[in-house]
């Protein structure tokens, strides 16, 4: 069986890729590159998904930019 995990990828000043997965309470790592970072959360995920266990009681609806003047 397999699932599909939102994943939200942001970039600091740094230039280091931080993820997150936002069905899963904690659940975020981070890359020097998307493609390590992407592997990393991928790993963060398995560990927060205990056998057999999935993500219960929420549903991913989506992301949206909200633009505010500062």
């Amino acid at each position: 069986m397999t699932r599909h995990f939102p994943i939200v990828i942001e970039q600091d000043a740094d230039g280091v890729f931080i993820v997150h997965c936002p069905i899963l309470q904690g659940c975020r790592s981070y890359g020097q590159t998307l493609d390590e970072a992407m592997a990393n959360i991928r790993e963060a995920i398995e560990a927060c998904l205990p056998d057999g266990e999935t993500a219960a009681g929420t549903t991913f609806v989506g992301v949206r930019d909200l633009e505010i003047a500062v």
